[in-house]
């Protein structure tokens, strides 16, 4: 697991966790900042399996 899946698991929570303070406050701003965390961490996440995959790639390349 790359460092960027934890950043984007850590991202994606404080994101869901703004999104509904943000609710329950009626706090339109805060609410729109946590879907954007929760985007955020999505991308982080899909770039640390990218990572992950490619890395796993270039090792069995070298075993060729």
């Amino acid at each position: 697991m790359d460092k960027e899946n934890i950043k984007g698991a850590a991202q994606k929570v404080k994101g869901q966790i703004e999104e509904v303070a943000g609710k329950i406050l009626g706090d339109k701003d805060l609410e729109i900042q946590g879907r954007a965390d929760q985007v955020v961490g999505i991308v982080r996440d899909a770039v640390g399996t990218t990572k992950d995959a490619i890395k796993d790639a270039v090792k069995e390349a070298k075993k060729i």
